[in-house]
């Protein structure tokens, strides 16, 4: 879920001259392969969005399915990546140079699952295509995340993450915006969203294979206090990455604590569709509008990614890693209130932004400074595994307690599960970070 151009950087500037300057100052501390990356994402997500605005509704409404098949579904669509991000990871990093087209392959995969929804009804076609969807995803994203890393100085790691989730945002912005444009104008809205969603999954892969650069990622800006050093030459045993190699990662301390927390704050991390269905549930919200829930989720992502990226890179990103926690917990702890004022879904939707916006690459960010660069994607893929099969038995346990007690009781113990693990993890904060 994720600015396409420097213009969220850069505010008022006007000007040929000052639109230039502005684009020329991105540049210098964001690599090119990374505004690529942006707008592969950017592109991609408008596609998956469109559907998962309107796949809660389309589960539970359309088809009937009770809170407790929805809960399995959104794991697998959440969680099931967990089972591949490792691979690859290790695919990438083995291939010495592969992750742009492993993480292609990952991009083809999930955008070839599109059309199939048109065909599936019931729960178990739909969970094989939504597995697949998710294989896809597994595939991609620590290679996509490899390269963003790779292409960055650890001084501004954390802003060129907070830029590719910016532009990711955008995309996650405009999905939902499109998914009810369509539903709104067309009789058969469901088999139209997810026809378009396959066409523009299509020429994000495209932009992908022509406009990413290829190999582990280009050099590293450099500025002149930071001179680049040679990389150390690799013995022959570790030329090709194994799986040992990317598992023994953990015994850096720093990385284990890493990972996790990331699976113990996963284990309390709500999924956003039932925090939309949540909302839906409290305010009413008719059917046609839901798809426009997840609007205010991207756009306080798109708003803060960045400015939570910069921050974290000059005073922590461990600090604003927990405090995004610490808004989830916010948001929480409204939806559990009696208030049904108007502000209400602005306040909760304002805080899963920021949690996002403070979360998603920063972790990549922090994690990345625990890594070598020839297991990176590997080491990235660790966290993302431990984090996504933790949201996938999240999901689950979820849909059952709120099939068994109600919706309140089971956003209660999430609740308390999340600032217990909160806590711990304030325990477990790595020893090295980089803060510029």
């Amino acid at each position: 879920m994720y600015v396409a151009d420097s213009r969220a950087r850069t505010g008022g500037t006007t000007g040929t001259a000052g639109t230039a300057a502005a684009t020329a100052r991105v540049s210098a501390v964001v690599a090119p392969t990374v505004l690529a990356l942006g707008a592969v994402s950017l592109i991609t997500d408008v596609s998956s969005e469109m559907v998962t605005a309107v796949l809660p509704l389309y589960l539970v409404t359309g088809l009937g399915l009770s809170p407790l098949g929805f809960g399995l579904l959104d794991g697998v669509y959440n969680g099931f990546s967990a089972l591949v991000r490792l691979a690859g990871g290790h695919l990438a990093d083995r291939g010495g140079g592969r992750h742009k087209w492993i993480a292609g392959i990952g991009y083809a995969v999930s955008a070839a699952c599109k059309p199939l929804l048109l065909l599936a009804h019931t729960l178990t076609p739909i969970g094989l295509i939504l597995a697949a969807d998710r294989t896809g995803k597994g595939l991609r994203t620590a290679p996509r995340d490899a390269l963003i890393s790779l292409s960055s100085t650890p001084e501004n790691r954390g802003r060129a993450f907070g830029v590719h989730r910016a532009m990711d945002t955008a995309g996650a912005l405009l999905g939902p915006l499109v998914a009810f444009l369509i539903l709104r104008a067309t009789v058969d809205g469901y088999d139209a969203v997810f026809t378009v969603s396959f066409c523009v999954a299509v020429v994000g892969v495209l932009v992908l294979v022509l406009f990413v650069p290829g190999g582990r990622g280009p050099a590293q800006p450099r500025t002149q206090a930071q001179p680049r050093t040679p990389a150390p030459v690799p013995a022959p045993s570790s030329s090709r990455p194994t799986l040992g190699a990317a598992f023994a990662l953990l015994a850096r301390r720093d990385l284990r604590r890493i990972t996790i927390c990331a699976l113990l704050l996963g284990l309390a991390t709500v999924s956003d569709s039932f925090v939309y269905l949540l909302l839906q549930r409290r305010l009413g919200v008719p059917d046609r509008w839901f798809a426009l829930l997840p609007l205010g989720t991207a756009a306080a992502f798109l708003l803060l990614a960045v400015p939570l990226g910069r921050l974290a890179d000059r005073v922590g990103r461990w600090r604003v890693f927990l405090a995004g926690h610490g808004a989830l917990l916010t948001a929480y702890a409204l939806l559990l209130t009696s208030w049904h004022g108007t502000a209400l879904p602005y306040a909760v939707l304002l805080l899963h932004g920021g949690f996002y916006a403070a979360t998603d690459g920063v972790l990549m960010a922090v994690a990345s400074d625990s890594v070598p660069e020839e297991l990176r994607s590997s080491g990235l893929a660790l966290v993302q595994t431990g984090q996504a099969a933790a949201r996938f038995v999240c999901s689950l346990g979820f849909g059952a307690a709120w099939t068994l007690w109600g919706d309140r009781t089971a956003l209660l113990a999430s609740t308390a599960a999340l600032a217990v693990c909160a806590v711990f993890a304030l325990t477990l904060r790595p020893v090295r970070e980089t803060v510029s």
